[in-house]
């Protein structure tokens, strides 16, 4: 990576007052670009890849299939204390499964749904099922210990009491480098979960000012004054990249995607021009 790349980078963080955590792998070279990528971060959706990986994981255990159908419900234990809590679907990145309330979907339908428009009462549907604990294992056994995920989306008591997921740009990195190169569970299921990671219907951030034909398999999260983006980023004719933004402290529907683009923009252009 030309050291004018970092500095532009580096210009554009300067230039805002957002806290920023960035972690680049070029899966051609191994090169990597780091600026603060352990600082830790609320991961909002980006979380979603973890328990999608975990629920992969558990599948191929033996301990169900991807096939076999869940009760969709809007009732859910908090972590902190067991009440109930249900979620808003007008809060909800995806509306049409609360339309689904007291059927049965296949668990792959879930996931999928989950990633690509970023349900969160599909995410608690899945966590149920796997266990929030259990994804946490997983991505310490993937090499990661800082990605912790210890409960659903609006688990409002939980969060009043800190219990809250947390992440690191550093180790989205890791676990989106080993679903590249097919480590994660098996060949199989790392090339199914980039495919669902492909079909993202929120493209602000990362994908946003890429030419047309570059394939994008990622994960937005957002939350007030949060916003974030990992991907494996598939440029035509050339091995495959990994960049992973976080941000804090800018509007998370506007300013933030922007500079998640441009810091995207200038990474491309440096390795395909």
């Amino acid at each position: 990576m030309p050291l004018r790349v970092q500095q532009e980078l580096k210009r554009l963080l300067a230039g805002t007052s957002a806290e920023v955590g960035l972690a680049f792998h070029d899966l051609a070279t191994g090169k990597q670009i780091l600026i603060h990528p352990d600082l830790p971060f609320h991961p909002a959706s980006t979380i979603k890849v973890c328990v999608m990986m975990e629920a992969f994981h558990q599948a191929a255990n033996g301990e169900f299939s991807l096939d076999d159908s869940l009760p969709v419900k809007n009732k859910f234990h908090s972590v902190a204390d067991g009440s109930f809590f249900s979620l808003s679907a007008e809060d909800d990145g995806e509306t049409d499964l609360y339309h689904h309330i007291h059927r049965r979907l296949p668990l792959r339908d879930l996931i999928v749904r989950m990633i690509v428009r970023s349900s969160n009462l599909a995410t608690n549907l899945i966590i149920e099922k796997i266990g929030g604990r259990r994804v946490t294992q997983f991505m310490y056994e993937l090499g990661v210990p800082d990605l912790l995920v210890l409960r659903g989306p609006e688990d409002n008591r939980a969060f009043a009491m800190g219990m809250n997921n947390s992440a690191t740009a550093r180790g989205l990195m890791h676990i989106l480098i080993e679903l590249a190169e097919g480590r994660v569970v098996s060949q199989a299921a790392s090339d199914e979960m980039i495919a669902i990671l492909k079909q993202q219907r929120f493209n602000e951030g990362i994908p946003a000012k890429l030419p047309l034909g570059v394939d994008v398999a990622h994960k937005t999260g957002w939350n007030e004054k949060l916003y974030h983006d990992a991907a494996i980023v598939y440029p035509p004719a050339r091995d495959p990249y990994v960049l992973v933004i976080l941000t804090r402290g800018l509007p998370e529907f506007d300013e933030a995607p922007a500079l998640v683009a441009e810091l995207s923009y200038n990474i491309y252009h440096s390795l395909v021009f």
